[in-house]
């Protein structure tokens, strides 16, 4: 009986261990920003709703995400939860955001589904990395920062994608926007 409990604890263990499901080391490409997409749906629900999703990478440290996250927009709370390698989901605030009268909170927020998502962010890290290489002439580009950029006023139309790219090495960082179709709109450094 106890070697039963035993295997059930390890099991236990493993299963808490894993949870991040290796969403700190995912690959800046739209395979690993799905399953990075995938890990804080697990998280936060299908349903949810976001004002910020923001994906840092750092050589050593891997990825660290950033999201302001609420499953109840008409509850006007939401959580700011970091993911880390050395926290996994943590959350670290609470925000309470105040809307126009007569609006209602969700026309403030986005959900990470067909028009929004974290794998056609992916595709455009992939896509700024080639662009940079081919007209700066600069080898393995590395990711720093991408994110989704929702307007404030709540126009879905109006919603960004941005990466930001350094060299491998260090130096000047590059910073490209997308619109929500994922067309080009510029590069600045």
């Amino acid at each position: 009986m106890n070697t039963v409990k035993n295997l059930a604890a390890i099991f236990l263990l493993v299963l808490l261990v894993s949870c991040g499901g290796g969403t700190d080391s995912q690959p800046a490409n739209a395979k690993g920003f799905a399953a990075i997409e995938q890990s804080i749906k697990d998280k936060f629900g299908a349903d949810a709703y976001y004002t910020n999703v923001n994906i840092l990478h750092d050589a050593s440290l891997g990825n660290m995400i950033n999201v302001t996250v609420t499953e109840d927009p008409a509850s006007l709370e939401m959580g700011e939860h970091v993911f880390s390698k050395h926290s996994s989901w943590e959350q670290n605030a609470t925000v309470t955001i105040e809307i126009p009268e007569g609006t209602q909170a969700k026309d403030y927020m986005f959900q990470l589904d067909e028009n929004i998502s974290l794998e056609t962010l992916g595709a455009l890290v992939e896509q700024s990395v080639a662009k940079l290489t081919t007209e700066k002439n600069i080898d393995n580009p590395t990711l720093a920062m991408a994110f989704i950029k929702f307007p404030k006023n709540g126009d879905i139309s109006k919603t960004e994608y941005t990466v930001r790219l350094e060299p491998k090495n260090g130096g000047t960082s590059f910073t490209f926007r997308y619109d929500l179709q994922g067309n080009f709109i510029e590069m600045d450094y």
